[in-house]
């Protein structure tokens, strides 16, 4: 919220109208003019670690000849280390079932303990 405030003078009067108005931190027409590479933000600070500058413009500078060289080092997933979903489904099956008889093994050590019905929320 922004404080605005406008005087309007006439040959009769002089009026001053005081007003919030929602602002926008960053407004469009900022975010509308970045070229590729920048980005431009605002931070909030608490009241026990106050930020002088809380807003920022930035570009991020790239060094194109270093990643070219760095993309020509990448070498090619072979074919046999895809995974399809098939090894997927069974990867997820196989770890809901083993929390589920984590859970299982866990609530019956419980159960068994009198000591640990502390332990268990009852409804």
């Amino acid at each position: 919220m922004q404080d605005r405030e406008s005087i309007s003078i006439n040959s009769n009067d002089t009026s001053i109208s005081k007003s919030k108005q929602l602002e926008q931190a960053i407004p469009a027409s900022t975010i509308a003019s970045l070229s590729s590479g920048e980005f431009v933000g605002m931070v909030a600070d608490n009241p026990d670690q106050f930020i002088n500058l809380k807003s920022f413009h930035c570009k991020i500078l790239n060094d194109h000849q270093a990643l070219a060289i760095e993309n020509r080092t990448y070498k090619k997933i072979p074919e046999v280390c895809k995974v399809d979903n098939a090894i997927i489904q069974r990867n997820y099956k196989q770890i809901k079932q083993d929390v589920e008889d984590l859970i299982e093994s866990q609530m019956q050590q419980i159960l068994s303990d009198p000591g640990k019905e502390s332990l268990l929320v009852k409804k």
